[in-house]
C-alpha cells in the first residue's frame, strides 16, 4: 500500500502524541515512590526490550558494523532528551519546563534552514508563531500565581529542546533504507547505553523494586522509547524537518488533556484555547504542505506534457 503525504504527517503527529502521554505516567510513578533514576532507567530498559522484540520478528536486513555503530550513536540525542528534561523539572515547574522544551518547534525549522538549505515559507512561520502562543496558554503560564525560575533549569530545558530536535533531524536523514523497526531498535539501544552510564541500573537487581516498576516502565517504554523513534523513522523522511516539528507539537495538547482526565488536574479555559490553537496550527501547516505538494506535482506534469 502506497501512503500519501497526509498519512506520513499523521504518523509524525502520533509520534508527538506518544511523548504527551509520558508526563502523566511519570507523575504517577513518582507518586508511587520511585526515584527519577528508577523511572528513567525503567523507561529506556523496557522500551528497548519491546522494540527489539518487534525487530526480531520483522523483516531482517544485514547491516555493516559501521552502519550499526552510526545508528547506535544517533540514539544518544534520544537518551539525552529525557535526561535533560527531567533535570530541568528539578528547578522549574512543569508548565515552565515544557515551554523551554517546546522551543524545538522553531529550532527544527532552523535546522532545516542550516542543514537542508530549506527556507520556511510564510504559512510555516505563521504556524510556528501560533504553536508557540498556544503552548504558553496550554501550559497555564498566564494563570500561575508564582513560577519557580532558575537559569540552571532554563539551560537544561533548552538543551532538551536541542537534543529532541537533533533526534528528529537524525530520524529524517540517517540510513533511510534501513527498516524502521530495526533502525528504531538501534536508536533505542544507543539511548539505553547513555542512560545506564549516567544512571546505573540498580533497580534491575532489586526484585521488589523491579516488580513494582514494571507496569510504569512498560507504559513509559512503549510511548517514550519504542514508538516515537519508529514513527519518526517512518514519517520524518517524507514530511521533512520543518513540518515534522510542527506536527510533533501534538505532545502538549495530549499532556494537558491526560492531566485533566487521569490526574484530575484543573485545566482552565485559556489552556483549552491554547490546545485548540496548537491543533489549528498543526492542521493548517499540513493543509498548506499538501497544497504546495499538489502545485509542484501539477507543474511537473505541465512541464512534461
Amino acid at each position: 500500500m502506497v501512503l500519501k503525504k497526509w498519512h506520513y504527517a499523521l504518523i509524525v503527529f502520533l509520534g508527538g502524541c506518544c511523548y504527551g502521554i509520558l508526563s502523566t505516567f511519570v507523575k504517577l510513578a513518582y507518586s508511587a515512590g520511585f526515584s527519577s533514576a528508577e523511572v528513567t532507567g525503567g523507561q529506556y530498559f523496557f522500551g528497548t526490550v519491546l522494540i527489539w522484540c518487534a525487530a526480531l520478528i520483522t523483516k531482517k536486513k544485514k547491516l555493516s558494523l559501521k552502519q550499526t555503530l552510526k545508528l547506535l550513536l544517533c540514539g544518544i540525542p534520544l537518551g539525552l532528551t529525557g535526561l535533560f528534561y527531567y533535570q530541568s523539572l528539578k528547578t522549574l515547574n512543569a508548565s515552565l519546563a515544557i515551554i523551554f522544551l517546546f522551543q524545538f518547534v522553531w529550532i527544527g525549522t532552523l535546522f532545516d534552514l542550516i542543514f537542508n538549505k530549506k527556507k520556511p515559507n510564510k504559512q510555516k512561520l505563521i504556524s510556528i508563531g501560533i504553536v508557540l502562543v498556544g503552548s504558553v496558554l496550554a501550559a497555564g503560564i498566564t494563570s500561575q500565581k508564582s513560577d519557580v525560575f532558575s537559569w540552571q533549569g532554563v539551560i537544561w530545558g533548552l538543551l532538551s529542546s536541542v537534543t529532541y530536535t537533533g533526534f528528529m533531524f537524525i530520524s529524517s536523514i540517517v540510513e533511510k533504507d534501513t527498516p524502521p523497526v530495526l533502525k528504531s531498535a538501534l536508536f533505542s539501544t544507543g539511548a539505553l547505553i547513555v542512560v545506564f552510564l549516567l544512571f546505573p541500573p540498580k533497580f534491575l537487581f532489586d526484585i521488589s523494586v523491579l516488580k513494582g516498576l514494571t507496569p510504569y516502565g512498560l507504559i513509559l517504554g512503549l510511548f517514550g522509547v519504542c514508538l516515537p523513534p519508529l514513527l519518526f523513522s517512518i514519517g520524518m523522511p517524507q514530511v521533512g524537518m520543518g513540518l515534522g516539528t510542527i506536527l510533533s507539537a501534538s505532545e502538549l495538547p495530549v499532556a494537558v488533556t491526560l492531566s485533566a482526565i487521569v490526574l484530575q488536574e484543573h485545566v482552565n479555559s485559556l489552556q483549552w484555547i491554547g490546545v485548540l490553537l496548537i491543533f489549528i496550527a498543526i492542521t493548517g501547516s499540513n493543509i498548506s504542505s499538501e497544497k504546495n505538494g499538489v502545485e509542484v506535482s501539477n507543474n511537473v506534469q505541465e512541464n512534461y506534457s
